[in-house]
Order: structure tokens, then sequence, then C-alpha cells
């Protein structure tokens, strides 16, 4: 067995000793002629000009790090409009106003009272005029066919306040918006 893995070695070593034995003459001709007309230069990188000296003064500037600037001056520490912050919280006040849905209306005959039907994560409320829904003190103030309307309240969006803004904002009718979407 170590004669035939021997002789089949020395085979192999022969073989490929044969492939090498050739100087390549014509690859070393072609690469010769190719790289007669081959000259090589890189342009020089071109000459690095001063720049100017600007003098800077700050001084009657105002400073950028000052927790004035950070802090606009605030009229009273609650603000007007200051939504009432002991009311006990109702269960939809927990879901920001993006997750809920507004699926249907019910009216009930007999006390004639509008109610609407929204669904958050799968579980379907019943809710009226008065009643409180999403995470910026949003309170029903109308309910339609199409669009419940809330009366958000926010701080002011300038952030130059501490005031509190009321802002009406609609939540359509989940099969409203659906067609809306299918028009696009």
């Amino acid at each position: 067995m170590k004669l035939l893995s021997l002789l089949l070695s020395l085979s192999l070593v022969g073989v490929l000793s044969a492939c090498g034995g050739g100087e390549h003459a014509d690859i070393k001709q072609w690469m010769a002629e190719s790289s007669r007309d081959l000259k090589g230069g890189v342009p020089p990188l071109p000459e690095l000009m001063p720049f100017p000296v600007v003098s800077y003064n700050a001084n009657d500037l105002a400073d950028p790090f000052s927790s004035e600037r950070l802090e606009p001056d605030k009229k009273g520490a609650a603000g007007a409009n200051q939504p009432d912050m002991d009311r006990p919280r109702e269960q939809l006040e927990g879901f920001p106003l993006e997750s809920i849905d507004f699926i249907g209306v019910v009216n009930k005959l007999k006390s004639k009272v509008r109610h609407a039907l929204v669904k958050v994560d799968g579980v379907v409320y019943q809710v009226a005029k008065g009643n409180y829904m999403g995470q910026n003190f949003g309170r029903i103030v109308e309910i339609s066919d199409d669009k419940i309307t809330l009366k958000e309240q926010v701080r002011d969006p300038s952030g130059q306040t501490a005031d509190w803004v009321e802002i009406a904002t609609p939540l359509l009718l989940q099969e409203a918006m659906q067609g809306k979407e299918s028009k696009k």
C-alpha cells in the first residue's frame, strides 16, 4: 500500500512539474509590448492657499449656552387653562389617540343619547359626550355619524409659555378612513 501511494505521489509531482517547465515566453512578450507605450505619472498636488484670519468678537452677542436661552420666560408655574390633574382618569385615557379606532355609533331611543363605539387592542368600548380619551386630556364634545370631535388640552406648542392650549381633534370613523385610503 505504501508503494502504491509513493508511486502515485511521484507521478503527481511529475505531472505538476511538467506544467511549470515552460518559461511562458508568449505572455512575457505580450506584457512587454503592452507596457511599451505606457507612461506613468501623477499630476502634482495643487498648491494649498492659506485661509484668511477672521477675528470673532462675541462680547455683545447672547451666550448660546445660557440657561435663559434654553428655558423661555414663563408667565406662571401652572399656566392658563390647565386641566384638572386631580380628576380620576378614565380607562381610555391610558391609550394614545392614534391607537383608538372609531368603529360605529349607537343611538339610544329612550334616552336620546348618542354613544360611539371605539376599539382599542381588540376590545370595544362605548363612550358618550363628556367622556375622556387619549393621553392629552381629550374630552368628547361631539359625536356625529362619521367622526368624534375631541377637545384636547396640550402645553403651548411654541414652548414660549407654560399655558395650556385647547386643540380640536377629530377621530374619523374607521370605514370612512378606509374609503379615503382606497381612493388614493
